[in-house]
């Protein structure tokens, strides 16, 4: 086979996705007509990006959503270098894309090769008529375990309390909240996440695993003192709570306190997350096969992290990737993935089928390569996008 074609396409349609009922803390709120913006709105029609692959005429993979600058990049930069070559060469096509840019390391351009390296593991599942992780080497289970995470939903204590034990009703063993406060709103905002990480823990029981983000919003300073008024709940972690360059920050905050630090979403290839290893930076590997490398490089970080002793958890922007990635390898390693309960079903809205947790926790799709298919009755346009 010869790849033969590298599109990129935007579909449109109606759809009754919900904005957020409350953001999240974010690095910007550092000034304050940032910090006063409220939560995202709701809308009535959707967009979303896919790239697809295609090999002489027979298997097509696709992969997304993606982000419209992703989709440039892909157009732009990395299709010459992908007509032609035998798709089912990964390691030689991931290899070749890294190289032929120097600025590829992160960022939009490493985001791009993820999701090239993505739809060409669907091709070569649609190819050998096998679901991807098995392709992968699994399964290594027949159902992954989800943690339910919370973005977007009301911090009012009354409703994060009724929202947090009808969670653990539904079968979750484990859920995630975010911060909505950082230094800038002094103490009153500090207590208010104090609040926060105590009204779940209380609401939920002693039982079920409860995490916290800070989306970077944070300082090593205001995240120590943090830290020592709520290791008493014992979260399981808390995520993200400086910018993903400061590894000393993180470091620092690992020795003061007993809660595991989780990060990684904004962290990219297996020589960022070996970094923060070797800084003694990180518990919890958070790499996102849609951004970090693509799934190609998410197991090789998942070999890195086995050597460490540490887990990893994929951060769940969408679930595909993440989910046959996690079933294909040990649970030891890999022992949950993130399901975004507000907008993971909104990432899928112009799927076939849509994955969807049942009693906490998802089974791998059956259908060869990803499992992502479009529904045509859900799509009102679909624009060619170079």
């Amino acid at each position: 086979m010869k790849i033969d074609r590298v599109n990129c396409f935007q579909v449109s349609g109606r759809t009754t996705f919900q904005g957020s009922e409350e953001r999240q803390l974010q690095m910007l709120d550092v000034y304050p007509e940032v910090a006063r913006r409220g939560p995202g709105l709701g809308s009535d029609r959707l967009n979303a990006t896919y790239v697809e692959i295609g090999a002489n005429n027979g298997p097509v993979g696709i992969f997304g959503p993606i982000f419209a600058e992703t989709a440039f990049i892909i157009r732009e930069k990395l299709r010459s270098h992908l007509l032609g070559k035998d798709p089912m060469a990964g390691e030689y096509i991931w290899d070749h894309l890294y190289r032929q840019d120097r600025h590829a390391r992160k960022g939009n351009q490493m985001m791009a090769i993820s999701a090239i390296d993505n739809a060409l593991w669907d091709l070569r599942g649609k190819a050998l008529g096998l679901p991807l992780y098995r392709l992968l080497g699994g399964p290594s289970r027949t159902r992954v375990d989800c943690y339910a995470s919370m973005l977007g939903h009301s911090l009012e204590p009354s409703r994060v309390r009724e929202r947090a034990q009808a969670i653990v009703a539904l079968g979750y063993r484990a859920e995630k909240w975010f911060f909505r406060h950082g230094p800038s709103d002094g103490l009153a905002g500090m207590a208010r996440n104090v609040e926060l990480v105590r009204t779940v823990r209380e609401a939920v029981g002693p039982d079920i695993e409860i995490m916290f983000d800070f989306f970077m919003g944070g300082d090593a300073t205001y995240v120590i003192r943090l830290a020592e008024q709520v290791e008493q709940y014992r979260p399981r972690w808390i995520e993200e709570p400086v910018p993903p360059d400061r590894i000393g920050d993180f470091a620092q905050i690992r020795r003061s306190t007993n809660i595991p630090l989780a990060t990684g979403e904004h962290e990219y290839t297996r020589w960022g997350f070996l970094t923060l290893l070797q800084n003694e930076a990180i518990d919890v590997i958070q790499a996102d096969p849609d951004w970090c490398g693509g799934i190609s490089e998410l197991v090789k970080i998942g070999t890195l992290a086995s050597a460490y002793g540490k887990q990893v958890i994929p951060h769940g922007h969408s679930i595909h990737a993440a989910l046959h990635s996690i079933a294909s390898q040990s649970p030891a390693t890999f022992p949950m993935a993130e399901f975004l309960l507000r907008h993971a079903p909104a990432k899928q809205h112009f799927h076939t089928e849509l994955l969807l947790p049942e009693n906490g926790s998802l089974a791998p799709p059956e259908a060869p390569g990803l499992g992502i298919a479009l529904d045509p009755a859900k799509i009102e346009s679909r624009v060619e996008l170079g």
